[in-house]
């Protein structure tokens, strides 16, 4: 019999910049055991996909994102819930980047993806990513 789970809407910013980069993060210690992910987080009740990432974006890196379009959506089983973590393919508009919640940053670019440690569900979106990151010239068209 399959288990009925309790599913978690999470946004991803894959924030790229003017060279084609994306931004990976890294958590802080006590949070996914420091693992590298890309940034964003729990969308609200009544809160469309793009609201919750630019509100996350700017709480937790000091940024002001333009959301573009959507690249693919991820789901895993957790203990108690299944995550259903949507990648939105960002820009950023304003701000500076300042490291509120995470431990570090950094712009990669297409082959330097494996570089970090990437935790399991951004990990997935990786190849995609890749591809999509080869085939732009600058800045995503929104």
């Amino acid at each position: 019999m399959e288990r009925e789970y309790r599913t978690l809407e999470v946004v991803a910013a894959l924030i790229l910049d003017v060279q084609g980069r994306v931004l990976g993060t890294q958590c802080a210690p006590e949070k996914h055991g420091g693992g590298w992910e890309f940034p964003g987080g729990k969308v609200e009740p009544g809160e469309s996909l793009a609201a919750a990432l630019v509100r996350e974006i700017s709480e937790e890196l000091a940024l002001d994102i333009e959301p573009g379009e959507e690249l693919c959506t991820v789901e895993r089983d957790a203990a108690a819930f299944r995550v259903r973590l949507h990648c939105i393919l960002c820009r950023i508009r304003g701000g500076e980047l300042t490291l509120r919640e995470h431990a570090d940053a950094r712009w990669l670019a297409a082959h330097e993806l494996d570089a970090v440690d990437w935790l399991p569900a951004d990990r997935e979106v990786l190849p995609l990513l890749a591809e999509c990151m080869r085939g732009r010239d600058s800045l995503p068209n929104f």
